[in-house]
């Protein structure tokens, strides 16, 4: 699995374990919700700035963000 599927599948996760819509989760990070939409579904190349965006709506930190099964490797 590439990275752009592991950090969109990693922001699905976490979108749904805290009970927030696709919507909300793009109005609190400031970005379009198709672009949330394309983000999850590992079709954008992220830039720096919008993963600390999405990170920060997801009220989490960054280190919290990567540390997870999703990040590691066979």
């Amino acid at each position: 699995m590439n990275l752009q599927l592991q950090f969109g599948e990693r922001v699905r996760e976490l979108r749904l374990a805290k009970g927030l819509s696709q919507e909300a989760l793009a109005y609190k990070a400031g970005i379009d919700r198709t672009y949330m939409t394309s983000v999850e579904n590992g079709k954008r190349n992220v830039s720096i700035q919008n993963v600390e965006k999405i990170i920060t709506a997801l009220d989490i930190s960054v280190s919290e963000f990567f540390k997870s099964d999703t990040f590691k490797h066979n």
